[in-house]
Order: structure tokens, then sequence, then C-alpha cells
């Protein structure tokens, strides 16, 4: 049993404290990525207007959060290595919550875009290294569901700004986007402080153990754990997770950047009854996390990518198809019930394949090769849809590419024989 003696508090919580570092994960999540990133979407209907926005300059917008992401990935190990998981993910929040208060004195496309890079920046240090701390805190029978309540927070970030945007803008008018702007930082700055006070990162800190999950019964084998990869197979396997993540990247950031201004624009639909819709997805994802990670501890990632991979390429097909308006409340359900599923089941599954002391490392790898795909998405969907007058093309091109991920999860190796 580990000594907990020096840490009175700890020992008399009801749960071991690695449940409390998913909690604080879980609010930096919906600040780094559900504030930082998704609320975007609610955001550029009313910013576009405001600002005379062309769709190609939205999507560029979008692109330049994903590029300060990827930046933020080159340097975030050194980062942690530096200061610690928990420093780095407070100061990445923090730089998020100033950033976005500041776009909302922007008065160009310019002054946006910059602002937005540095928020993209921010989310990047912040969300690698809370996806890193679950391998740490977290034995592999249980790795995929914490990661699955960490990744809750984004649905909560979606619903709260699909409700909170058409608010301001119903009180302030035209310019309520500013408004948003300043709240929602205001916000992220407030989830700094959480995870300041909260997060730790080791076990060993506080006297404790990892939470390794229920026994099974008399008789079963001890789990397998990753056996220290090649630096062949190590490359081999980053490789491949990479651009399994690179097609979720690519795929989901079209659908969220771009769903709520289609609907409004192309689809007729009222701001509030978008908003009502995106506020739906975030309610519907707040099980894709703890399920679809859950159900890959259970059948394996390569599995459980495939049946993601699956549901989203069928919620694509159905926005991009000219069908009637139950298929669009179809593609809403099938996108919302897995949406974050795959970074929950991504972050186990690189714990894994390269075991706790390298997981932070590899999880960064591969973020890394979904950043591109995520930089590359909303440009080329924002330019299709200023060739095609339509953003129909950029969703099928999204089911397109959501079937190739379908397919490289097919071939992901099992972690056990590598």
């Amino acid at each position: 049993m580990s000594d907990t003696s020096e840490h009175p508090l700890i020992r008399r919580l009801p749960f071991h404290y690695g449940w409390a570092v998913v909690a604080a994960g879980c609010v930096g999540i919906f600040a780094c990525l559900g504030l930082g990133r998704l609320a975007l979407g609610m955001l550029l209907p009313s910013m576009g207007l405001s600002l005379d926005l062309s769709r190609s300059q939205m999507g560029w917008i979008s692109t330049g959060n994903f590029v300060g992401y990827m930046a933020a990935v080159l340097v975030v190990g050194p980062m942690v290595g530096r200061w610690g998981a928990r420093r780095t993910v407070v100061g990445g929040l923090a730089l998020v919550g100033l950033s976005m208060m500041v776009v909302s004195r922007a008065e160009g496309f310019g002054q946006v875009l910059a602002l937005y890079v540095l928020t993209g920046f921010g989310s990047g240090a912040a969300n690698v290294p809370v996806m890193g701390l679950i391998a740490h805190w977290f034995g592999r029978k249980v790795r995929g569901r914490a990661a699955g309540f960490v990744v809750i927070g984004s649905g909560v970030a979606i619903m709260t700004v699909g409700a909170l945007v058409p608010a301001i803008n119903a009180m302030v008018g035209a310019e309520g986007w500013r408004l948003s702007w300043l709240v929602i930082g205001l916000m992220v700055l407030g989830a700094a402080l959480i995870d300041l006070m909260v997060l730790r990162n080791h076990p060993s800190e506080l006297g404790l153990s990892p939470v390794i999950g229920p026994a099974g019964p008399p008789g079963t084998p001890a789990p397998v754990c990753a056996a220290a990869p090649t630096p062949a197979a190590k490359r081999r396997i980053l490789a491949h997770l990479g651009a399994v993540y690179a097609a979720f990247g690519f795929t989901y950031v079209i659908y969220a950047t771009f769903i709520v201004t289609a609907l409004v624009q192309e689809r007729g639909f009222p701001e509030s009854t978008a908003g009502m819709f995106w506020s739906w997805i975030g309610f519907l994802s707040l099980a894709s996390g703890p399920v679809f990670g859950g159900l890959s501890d259970k059948i394996g990632r390569r599995a459980g990518l495939m049946i993601v991979f699956a549901f989203q390429a069928t919620a694509y097909v159905l926005v991009a198809a000219p069908l009637p308006e139950p298929f669009l409340y179809a593609s809403i359900v099938l996108f919302g019930l897995v949406v974050w599923a795959i970074p929950s089941i991504m972050a186990a599954a690189v714990g894994d394949y390269f075991g706790p002391e390298q997981a932070a490392s590899a999880f960064g790898t591969v973020t890394l090769i979904f950043a591109l795909g995520q930089i590359v998405g909303p440009a080329v969907a924002g330019r299709m849809a200023d060739a095609w007058g339509s953003f129909s093309g950029a969703f099928a091109m999204a089911a397109v590419v959501a079937g190739l991920g379908f397919a490289g999860a097919a071939f992901l190796p099992n972690p056990r024989k590598m």
C-alpha cells in the first residue's frame, strides 16, 4: 500500500486522487480545446459579417489556430521537461484566455488571424500534457475510460458556447461577437486557476500509485504490458498512429468549423437554431469519450477506432448530400455521439504501445501529425466552398478521408506483439 501519511487530506478522499486529475484535465480540455478552438464555429457567422470575411478567410483563421497548435506540439516536450506538465498546462491556458480577450478588439482579418495563432499555441501547450498525464495516473485497464472522461470537457464547452453566443448576440446586436470573445477568454483564465490548484504531475508527488483498475477473476493472467519497441518499430507505429489521427484532425475540424455557417448561410436556419444544434452536438458528445474509450479498453484500440470512423464518415455523407432535413439531424447525432472518441482512444493507445514513461512524448509526436491534418482541412474546405458556392463538396471530401482513417485503423498492429 502506498504511503500517504504525509498527505492526510488525500488519504481522506473517498476516491483516488487520479480522478481529481481527470476532473482537472476535463476543465483544461474544456478551456483549451472546447473554448479556445471550437467556439470559433459559433463566432464565425456574426464575426464574418461584421468584418466582411470571405469563406476562405474564415478557413484561414481556423488554419492559423492549428499552425499555432502545431508549433506548440513541436516544443511542448522540452517545456514539460523544464517546467513540468502542470505549469505547462497552466501557462498554455493563460495564453489562450488572454489572446481570446484581445481578439474582441480586432478590426480585421489580419489581426484575428495573428491572435488566433497565439490561441492555437496555448491550446497545444495545454492539451498535450493533459492527455499525457493519463498514462502516469492510470493503468492499461482503465486508461481509455479515464482519457474519455477528460475529453468530456470539449462537449461541455460546445453546449456552453451554443447557448452563450446567440444569447449575447441577441442582447448586444451585430457586435455581440466581441463581448463573446471577451467572456470566453475570462472563462479560460478561470480554468487555468483551477488546474493550477488541482493538477499534479505524477502519483508519487502525493505518495500514491497509479489507478490500475479492478482485478480479474482468480487465475486471470496479468496484463501484458507493451514492450519497449525497437527504434524502427517505434517509427513505424508513430507514423501509423499519426496518419490515423491526422485523418480525424482533417475531417472533424471541417465539420466543427463550418457546420454552423453552412446551416445559417446555406440551409437558412436562424443563428439561434443553429446554436441549438451545436449545443446538441455538445450534449451528445459528453458520452463519446467515456463510452468509446471504455469500449476500446474491452475490444481493443483498433476495433474502437474503426467503429468511430464509420460513424463519422456517415455523418459527413448525410450533411454533404442534398437530402431532406431529417438526414441533417441524423448527421448531427452521429457526429456528436463519437466526436471526442478518437482523442481518448489515441491517448490510451500510445500508453499501450510505448508505456507510461514514453507516452507523453509519443502522444506529442502523433499530435504533431494530427495538427497537420487540422491545418490543411479548414483551408482546403474554405477554398472549395468559395469556388463551388457551397460547403457540400468539403463535407463529401471529409467523408472520403474518414473512410481512409477507417482503413488505416484496420491495419494497426497488436501492441502485445510488438
